[in-house]
């Protein structure tokens, strides 16, 4: 879907509304999930995928 424009820019508006709302004082007041923690963790250690995707022609 996020590989046409319309659908990147829709990727990228969820994205935006998913920070803001992350960063709300009283969400940024609440816990995290031990588990959650440890997913991001694991994620944030795990190598980047090198070119899973085409290079894209548009210019960005």
């Amino acid at each position: 879907m996020w590989r046409s424009e319309a659908g990147s820019r829709l990727w990228l508006s969820g994205l935006i509304a998913a920070m803001e709302q992350a960063a709300r004082p009283e969400i940024r007041r609440e816990p995290v999930e031990t588990e959650t923690l440890a997913r991001l963790r694991a994620h944030l250690a795990a190598p980047a995928a090198f070119r899973l995707f085409p290079v894209s022609r548009w210019r960005h």
